[in-house]
């Protein structure tokens, strides 16, 4: 097995702060979450995260007008200019303090940066300026008597308006010009929140919190803005006495004819009546407020507190977006203000608003709810629709081919998403509690879940309904939940009342109460053999006990453990079970037999930050931690295992080592992620990052935070979570695993591209000669391929051994060999375009190879064939559909046409009823064809 997982995805979590920016092309919407930046394509309906990790959450971002770089600010002020192209940082800068807006100008030259009071204009890298280094300063300007919070660049990029917290707008110039200066903007009573400027104009509008926007006319045109000349010193005249022979005497001068005299007196009122002229054009640059509206009234009648908190304007169009602190937004058409549409998202603060390039496409970020909208104004319908767990997420599970991951969050909500897109495509609200665990049923018909509020809810995933509740006889808090492989029976553990309660699926009837522990049953875990309706149950009573409630009853084996038992997992095949403890060990047993088959001491791998509230170092925090959750890889020989700190573990079961270790995040705004806390924020009275810095948040309001709420503060909803992962699970095909972390669902996967990971590999074979042997004998070259272990060469061997000749090559090939070329084609299965080639070959193998290729030993390969194959079911079934839909209406449209001419033929239409019932015919043919 390999083990070069590199992270793939981030699943979960669509948007967290900062502001939402669309791509260039309209297409895509770029969104900061937490310490990593999203990428959502609307068009192929894809997610996908860049490789690109911050210490701390990001806060600002923009991209420039050819969409290759991305510019990304974190909180405590650190850019990364990101090449998009390589999806690499290229620079790096640090401003030392909170940014909060950044903009580049419309040529692509510039970008400014609005920092505390100050606003810093740097040079963009790139052939338009000719500067290749990343952060190159050109312009600071200081005129600002608070915080600047919003800027805009003028179509021209000549001027830069930026509004501050001291309500005002101050306009500046890049390069000198005759006629303006630093020009500011007053009349406001609240801070600015948003400030643009007109398409191919100087005009300006500029809109503050409490909802007023005020319309600005330029006294001058986008052409009268005249170049600074600097003035041309005058010669000193030389006295009479030093003239030389070559000077001009005066009295040649005087003895000039009158003609001459006459024609320079009319050169010189020529020159004076333009000079005129020009100081007429030569108007200086002012502005005149047209009129001032206020927005916020139409979102008062129904909120008095109301505040206006993003806005965003489309200069082509004149479409303005005002968003508002209850979740409401309008959109209005300037100059005059007039309101076009309204809608209310959710109850939380709309935090950021973007428009696409063509002004349709409207995108909504609410920070409180991680939600990301965004809407088509015009047919009133969503493009994208996408949120979060608005608390942590607790549990997730794989379905049985890979496809889909159910997760379960604290705020009571089951979610699907899909592995491919990345995308939730529904959600479950029927718990009214925190969701403790789910589990996938092995027909993958129907997902399971249980909830702190007592009840275990089973979901129809091809209707999407909730089709069975299952209740105990009085009210439990359940903690845990199992699903049996036949789907037949589930099993949920009591926190609160200590035992095992088991149903029936079909019927929704309770069983059997499983008694015996005496302490919260913290998971249960049923046996995958589908031969087997063993279960497995571990509680903080320091038991792990195996029931066969099916068979024999409440009769069950108990097993002593070293500590509270806090998560068990069975081995794919049946035989073995691993328990996690709270002393931090990871204990194996044979299920049968009953006796400890390994013990891997895995505290010292977790590794444990130390939080701002600890008394302790990070070292003795570390004897409290242990693994929380554990599952096996899908061959059985390796375990991954999580719990309270940032580590994720690999071990391998038989040897008891470590294999490897992941660092699932590097974001400082987590609390307990360092080692070490900085001496310098240590004084006499505690910690410094105690002290809370209360702003005035939007509103008026001032949320305070409970004292002793660990899970998430419902008061302030701003809180610093712990780091921690709360779930893990491998992917069925072995080729990625999932983790539930307080960031969101992080996926790591495998790169087979990357790794040289040759098998049975021998000095004569190499590239060149497995392309040799390809003309001269195909079984060997193939061979010789899959002792290379490339995909690349293996897949082109493949493709060139003709259809005809599959079975014999496979037929030749060794038992062995045809074990490993399984997950080959699986994988070509999924990517390449020869679908029915690779199918072939699928069917040949399994044919020849099947019934000697061990099912345990090759399940992942299995599975991943069978991901492969409904994938590409699902992809050209609906290509199909639209081709016999359309071959239907083609066909009914031609059918009215014979029907339309038999009857011209027989004489029963008039001449006009005929060319005009004709014309709509083939009127709505076209319309059809164009659609």
């Amino acid at each position: 097995m390999k083990f070069s997982y590199k992270f793939s995805n981030l699943l979960g979590t669509v948007y967290r702060r900062g502001n939402i920016i669309f791509t260039p092309d309209g297409n895509s919407v770029i969104s900061p979450v937490g310490n990593r930046i999203s990428i959502h394509d609307l068009k192929s309906h894809k997610t996908s995260t860049l490789p690109i990790e911050s210490r701390y959450n990001f806060v600002a971002l923009d991209l420039s007008p050819n969409g290759n770089i991305l510019v990304a600010i974190n909180e405590q002020g650190d850019a990364f200019m990101i090449s998009l192209v390589s999806q690499t940082v290229t620079h790096k800068y640090r401003f030392k303090r909170k940014v909060n807006a950044i903009k580049f100008s419309p040529d692509g030259k510039h970008f400014a940066v609005c920092k505390e009071n100050n606003v810093f204009v740097f040079q963009a890298p790139g052939p338009f300026t000719g500067q290749y280094n990343g952060f190159v300063m050109e312009r600071v300007f200081h005129n600002f008597y608070d915080e600047t919070t919003c800027l805009d660049w003028s179509f021209d990029s000549k001027i830069l308006a930026v509004g501050s917290k001291d309500m005002s707008i101050k306009l500046f110039s890049l390069g000198k010009w005759d006629n303006f200066k630093t020009y500011a903007l007053g009349g406001h009573t609240d801070v600015i929140v948003a400030c643009f400027f007109e398409h191919k104009s100087y005009d300006i509008t500029t809109i503050s919190r409490n909802g007023q926007a005020c319309i600005w006319e330029c006294s001058i045109d986008p052409d009268g803005l005249l170049p600074f000349q600097e003035p041309i010193p005058k010669k000193k005249q030389k006295p009479s006495h030093e003239l030389q022979e070559d000077d001009v005497d005066l009295t040649k001068v005087i003895e000039r004819s009158e003609e001459e005299i006459s024609k320079h007196l009319n050169q010189l009122d020529i020159d004076d009546k333009e000079e005129n002229e020009k100081n007429k054009k030569k108007e200086k640059m002012y502005y005149k407020r047209l009129a001032r509206h206020y927005l916020a009234d139409d979102v008062r009648k129904e909120s008095k507190d109301a505040v206006l908190t993003a806005a965003s304007y489309h200069k082509a169009t004149k479409v303005l977006v005002a968003g508002f602190s209850t979740g409401a937004f309008f959109i209005y058409e300037l100059p005059e203000v007039s309101l076009i549409h309204s809608l209310s998202v959710s109850d939380e603060k709309i935090s950021s608003i973007a428009l696409n390039s063509t002004g349709d496409w409207i995108a909504l970020g609410c920070g409180g709810l991680g939600q990301l909208l965004v809407w088509e104004w015009q047919s009133e319908t969503y493009v994208l629709k996408q949120q979060g767990h608005s608390n942590n997420m607790s549990c997730i599970c794989y379905s049985p081919d890979g496809q889909i991951v159910v997760t379960g969050g604290e705020d009571g909500k089951v979610k699907l998403w899909n592995v491919t897109s990345g995308f939730c495509f529904v959600t479950f609200s029927e718990h009214l509690a925190p969701v403790t665990a789910v589990s996938f049923s092995g027909n993958k018909k129907f997902i399971v879940s249980a909830s702190l509020d007592g009840t275990v809810r089973a979901y129809d995933i091809i209707r999407y309904r909730n089709f069975r509740t299952l209740t105990t006889p009085r009210p439990v808090q359940l903690s845990c939940v199992a699903v049996d492989s036949s789907g037949e029976f589930v099993a949920a553990g009591g926190q609160d009342v200590f035992e095992v309660f088991l149903w029936s699926v079909k019927t929704g009837r309770l069983l059997e109460i499983l008694a015996g522990h005496e302490g919260p049953v913290w998971s249960v875990a049923f046996n995958p053999n589908v031969t087997s309706t063993i279960l497995a149950s571990v509680s903080w009573d320091k038991t792990l006990r195996i029931w066969d409630a099916i068979e024999k009853g409440s009769d069950h084996e108990t097993i002593e453990l070293s500590a509270d038992g806090l998560c068990v997992t069975f081995k794919p095949d049946g035989e073995e079970v691993a328990v996690a403890t709270l002393d931090g060990q990871i204990t194996t047993f044979h299920v049968r037999t009953a006796t400890q088959t390994g013990s891997i001491e895995g505290r010292n791998d977790l590794g444990s930050g130390r939080s701002d509230t600890d008394l302790v170092t990070a070292k003795k925090t570390l004897e409290s931690k242990a693994f929380t959750s554990l599952c096996y890889s899908a061959d059985g020989e390796y375990l991954l295992a999580g719990g309270q700190s940032k580590n994720v573990c690999i071990y391998n079961v038989k040897e008891g080592l470590l294999v490897k270790k992941f660092e699932v995040t590097q974001n400082r705004s987590f609390d307990a992620v360092d080692d070490f806390i900085n001496r310098r924020k240590m004084t006499e009275f505690g910690n410094l990052n105690l002290i809370e810095e209360r702003e005035e948040n939007e509103g008026g309001n001032v949320a305070i935070r409970l004292p002793g709420v660990k899970k998430g503060d419902m008061a302030a909803r701003s809180f610093k979570p712990e780091v921690r992962i709360y779930s893990l699970q491998f992917s069925p095909t072995g080729e990625a695993w999932a983790a539930a972390t307080t960031e969101g669902l992080l996926i790591y996967s495998l790169n087979l591209g990357l790794v040289f990971d040759p098998w049975d590999l021998e000095v004569a074979i190499t590239p060149d000669a497995i392309r040799q042997a390809i003309k001269d004998d195909q079984t060997n070259a193939l061979v010789m391929a899959v002792k290379l272990n490339e995909a690349g060469i293996i897949q082109e061997v493949i493709e060139n051994i003709s259809v005809n000749d599959v079975e014999l090559t496979l037929t030749n090939l060794g038992e062995k060999f045809a074990e490993r070329l399984l997950i080959v084609i699986a994988s070509a299965l999924e990517s390449s375009r020869h679908l029915e080639f690779y199918l072939v070959w699928a069917e040949h193998l399994l044919t020849i190879h099947g019934p000697k290729i061990k099912s345990q030993k090759n399940m992942p390969g299995l599975i991943a064939l069978q991901k492969g194959l409904t994938r590409k079911y699902e992809e050209l079934s609906k290509l199909c559909d639209f081709n016999t839909y359309t071959m239907q209406c083609i066909l009914r449209a031609s059918a009215n046409r014979q029907a339309l001419e038999k009857e011209k033929a027989k004489g029963n239409i008039e001449g006009e009823n005929e060319t005009s019932s004709s014309s709509d015919e083939d009127e709505n043919i076209m319309m059809f064809n164009y659609d």
